[in-house]
């Protein structure tokens, strides 16, 4: 594969959601092995998205998968954690990338290759748009787990964003240790639940 076609498209899920980490994918298309459908992964059922990201897992030239954890989140705010899993990605593809696009407006600092924002990737690029449906496939997997660890909140229905459903089960219950308590709804259940990790 010659070095002009080793570009990268990256994306993340879940920056929005009260609980749960953010994913960020990066991934490197083949030109030889094309894969049909690829499309911006909130425009794509639960099913479509699981087969496209087999489809991706298999014949993508390298992908990668970095969850920034909630701890992380909290510490450096959800934009820097995002940046961050960006370059961890772009960092540990293999093979390097020679250049990445990524999803948004903003590119992290300190990245292994030239980089260039785009806005609205997901629609209109292939690598980006392969990018997030891994990302949603993985941070759905993980949510759905969590939803194991901690019942009662729903996260396997709503992966965390703040639905209804989800707003009444933190009053309820209070945080738990997936919730990001740097986000306003979460801070202000957690001061009411002291007595909670």
């Amino acid at each position: 594969m010659s070095l002009a076609t080793r570009i990268a498209g990256v994306d993340e899920a879940g920056r929005g959601p009260l609980a749960g980490p953010v994913l960020v994918a990066a991934v490197i298309l083949d030109p030889g092995r094309p894969i049909a459908g690829l499309a911006d992964s909130k425009t794509l059922t639960a099913r479509r998205r699981d087969v496209l990201a087999e489809r991706i897992r298999d014949q993508a030239l390298a992908w990668r998968l970095c969850a920034i954890d909630v701890e992380t989140i909290d510490r450096l705010n959800i934009l820097h954690a995002t940046l961050l899993g960006m370059r961890r990605c772009l960092e540990t593809l293999d093979p390097t990338p020679t250049c990445a696009r990524i999803d948004g407006n903003r590119l992290p600092t300190g990245l292994p290759c030239p980089a260039e924002a785009v806005i609205g990737g997901d629609a209109r690029d292939p690598a980006i748009a392969a990018a997030s449906i891994l990302a949603k496939v993985e941070r759905d997997r993980l949510l759905v787990e969590l939803d194991g660890q901690y019942p009662g909140y729903g996260f396997a229905i709503h992966k965390g964003y703040p639905t209804r459903a989800h707003l009444d089960a933190l009053a309820r219950l209070g945080p738990c240790p997936a919730h990001r308590r740097s986000f306003a709804p979460v801070a202000r259940q957690a001061a009411l639940f002291p007595e909670l990790p």
